[in-house]
């Protein structure tokens, strides 16, 4: 009995890149084609991944995480807020952040000759520790309140604010520090902020921390306004708790923004982007799955000597099968490697070049390198099966 020849996985792998190894121009061809697809396809989900990073980026200073809230206007007795609305409001699952500010209905001067009755349009509100973190604020000169310096007589202006006051920029350290007067009382300023477009209330306010406006300005504690940042994802549901967690009793009296309009642009642009880069890998692995087709058709062509000769000793169908079929996925492989290894290289070029953030798609640039793979097993089927179906004495005899 003559056994069956089996082929172990190494041999089969060894097998199946002999016609790589001989054919080495013809190989890197075809790889090269499979290399511009899966380049391609890297590029093309990279670039607008970059560039929908940079416009997301861009959406999202515009507020799309953030809301406000704040008491039932246009009341004679408009009702406050309970002094520990914020802390319930921070208690909600999405919340990221939630600060406030209060208005102690203090007017400010720039000096003690200026008329006591002229507050330069300028409201002084008392503010928590973590008020620039919960309305994306930066401090421009100076620093911001700390828990020492909240408890004493400083202030920290909002942009609009310093420059009515005359305040350009805080001086150097050593020198004389700038006062202002809140009712009767001289406050040290030490810092200014940097335009907030999205709290423009912020900018022609004093800030003045919370517990120095308990004790120098007899605040009652009661926020007038709070910011709240959460998960965007869960921003309408966050935003439909928010009235009765932050006042359980008069729910009906507190009033909650609407999310920005861009939060809205910021999604349609997310979908969009996303039937784009889909559609482009899709076409692109089309493209190299044609081109590993039409090469393994061609070697089946050329190599019938080779099938005759192997079937001859005794090789069956099914590893003739094997045979091409694994140096069609070997190409594509080659091809996949060497086109991410390119595309990604562009990728990260372009995006640095146009001042993007570098996206590496992950899951894209594995399905390129498994879509690859995937298609030249596909493309080699059929002239794997071409191949297995001729006989010793047809593929000698045409040679």
């Amino acid at each position: 009995m003559i056994r069956p020849v089996r082929l172990s996985p190494l041999d089969l792998l060894d097998v199946g890149l002999l016609g790589i190894r001989t054919r080495r121009m013809r190989a890197a061809f075809s790889a090269l084609g499979i290399a511009i697809g899966i380049a391609t396809t890297v590029l093309v989900t990279g670039v607008p991944a970059a560039s929908q990073a940079a416009l997301l980026r861009e959406l999202s200073a515009l507020g799309t995480n953030s809301l406000q809230v704040m008491a039932q206007p246009g009341t004679d007795s408009p009702p406050q807020l309970p002094e520990e609305s914020v802390e319930m409001v921070q208690r909600i699952g999405p919340v990221t952040v939630a600060s406030a500010v209060a208005n102690t209905h203090a007017l400010v001067r720039r000096n003690d000759r200026t008329d006591a009755r002229d507050g330069s349009g300028l409201t002084v509100l008392a503010a928590r520790l973590d008020l620039p973190r919960a309305i994306n604020a930066t401090v421009r000169s100076g620093r911001w309140l700390d828990p020492v310096t909240e408890r004493f007589p400083t202030v920290v202006l909002g942009s609009v604010a310093a420059t009515r006051l005359g305040f350009a920029d805080l001086p150097a350290t050593g020198g004389p520090a700038p006062m202002v007067i809140i009712g009767d009382r001289w406050f040290t300023v030490v810092g200014i902020l940097a335009a907030t477009p999205l709290s423009p209330d912020i900018d022609r306010s004093v800030l003045v921390g919370w517990e120095a406006a308990r004790s120098q300005l007899r605040f009652d504690g009661h926020p007038t306004v709070i910011y709240v940042q959460c998960r965007e994802s869960a921003i309408e549901t966050v935003r439909a708790v928010l009235p009765a967690t932050v006042s359980p009793v008069q729910p009906g009296q507190v009033v909650v923004t609407r999310p920005s309009d861009a939060l809205a642009a910021k999604r349609a642009t997310e979908g969009a982007f996303s039937a784009l880069l889909l559609g482009l890998a899709a076409v692109a692995l089309l493209v190299g799955g044609i081109g590993v087709a039409n090469t393994m058709v061609i070697a089946v062509w050329e190599r019938r000597t080779e099938i005759g000769l192997r079937r001859a000793l005794g090789a069956h169908r099914g590893q003739i099968r094997a045979q091409f079929l694994t140096e069609s996925a070997a190409l594509a492989a080659l091809g996949g490697v060497a086109g991410t290894l390119v595309g990604l290289a562009a990728t990260a070029a372009y995006a640095i070049h146009q001042g993007w953030p570098v996206v590496v798609p992950l899951p894209a640039t594995l399905a390129g390198l498994g879509g690859a793979v995937v298609v030249g097993v596909v493309a080699g089927v059929y002239p794997s099966i071409r191949a297995s179906r001729l006989t010793p004495t047809e593929a000698l005899a045409s040679t």
